[in-house]
């Protein structure tokens, strides 16, 4: 096992990237070194407010300092992209989704493989310390059997929020690929694999407009449905409902598991810290505090280079991630047929971490 800080890289230097720079920055085993992007403008202004150096994309591949490279560009270029790191000779931490189709997330994970490297993806938050005591709570058996869960993530559309939105409406995104990966991961994480998918959509308006920032008042198109409702069956024979909407004026980011003797509220799949809800079925509900770390974005990152050092797996794993495409894609599949669809993958759950894991301490 190697003892020396794990060199970073970054890709992308739009709105995200700077919530993952926040905390990567302040982890001392990660040494951040430079960030790109098409936009070389955009790079330099990145790169100083944090300290770092802005490279050209070429340059940043060729970095014999990096190790670990973040694949922080729009989904349609996810591919594309991490296929450019791998053959650099680097891992890869990608935003979600892992890509836009099967094919294109198996041929990243294959060519990892050969190439003795490792593909892990966004989301990170159930490494936060809300998802981590909601399934250290369901492996306890705080809830008896799970059997059942509701997940919902209601919003009226990041076009009021994000200077430039259309990107989430066309391929690769809307409300299922945008927001459904953290939903579908903290379903995996506490109540296994899924087994079987069905499914209906809608999208309310075919036009929409930029709401804030230059681009204010732009209409564009929209490509893809903005509304998914859909049961997931998973192998354990739990049962799911999942609703992701960019079509409700009402905001609503909820998680709840139910098992043969309680239920349990978990804080929103897309927050690291939070306070869950234990309802026995008669008796009153009680706080669940969040114990664990509840660092933002980038502690997989920090959790992806800590497993390299120790040469053991990751836990938000390019395997975990193809699974969660793939049942989001077939989401989409059986929206279109009307009828099922069959999960062709699998994936294990991601075991918990220790509560005392610590990203502000130096282990490496």
């Amino acid at each position: 096992m190697s003892s020396k800080r794990v060199g970073v890289g970054v890709i992308g230097a739009g709105v995200i990237s700077r919530y993952y720079l926040e905390n990567m920055t302040r982890f001392p085993d990660l040494n951040v070194l430079a960030v790109a992007d098409l936009d070389p403008a955009r790079a330099r202004v990145r790169a100083q407010e944090f300290g770092l150096r802005p490279m050209l994309l070429h340059e940043l591949l060729g970095s014999e300092d990096i190790q670990i490279v973040l694949n922080l560009t729009v989904p349609a270029a996810h591919f594309d992209v991490s296929a450019r790191i791998l053959v650099s000779g680097k891992h890869v931490w990608s935003e979600k989704p892992l890509a836009t189709s099967r094919r294109d997330a198996r041929l990243l994970l294959d060519k990892a493989a050969r190439r003795g490297l490792r593909v892990a993806c966004a989301p990170d938050t159930f490494l936060g310390g809300a998802l981590q005591t909601a399934q250290r709570a369901v492996l306890a058996g705080r809830i008896g059997e799970p059997k059942s869960a509701l997940a919902i993530m209601q919003a009226p559309g990041p076009e009021g929020t994000h200077p430039n939105p259309a990107f989430y409406f066309d391929d690769g995104g809307g409300p299922l690929l945008d927001m459904g990966p953290y939903h579908v991961t903290a379903l995996v994480q506490t109540l296994g694999a899924v087994h079987r998918v069905s499914a209906v959509s809608s999208t309310a308006r075919a036009v929409r407009r930029v709401l804030v920032g230059e681009c204010a008042g732009t209409e564009f198109d929209v490509r893809v449905p903005t509304q998914h409702m859909a049961l997931l069956e998973f192998a354990s024979g739990a049962r799911a409902t999942l609703l992701t909407s960019f079509d409700s004026g009402i905001r609503r980011d909820l998680l709840e598991l139910h098992g043969t003797e309680a239920s349990l509220v978990v804080p929103d799949p897309n927050r690291f810290e939070g306070t869950g809800t234990f309802a026995p079925f008669h008796a009153p509900a009680q706080d669940v505090p969040a114990v664990g770390s509840t660092w933002g974005r980038g502690v997989g990152v920090l959790e992806l280079a800590r497993s390299i050092r120790a040469e053991v797996p990751e836990r938000a794993s390019g395997a975990l991630a193809y699974h969660v495409l793939d049942v989001l894609l077939a989401i989409r599949e059986a929206a279109r047929a009307g009828t099922p669809v069959t999960i062709e993958s699998t994936a294990a759950s991601p075991a918990p971490l220790d509560e005392s894991w610590d990203p502000t301490a130096a282990t490496l």
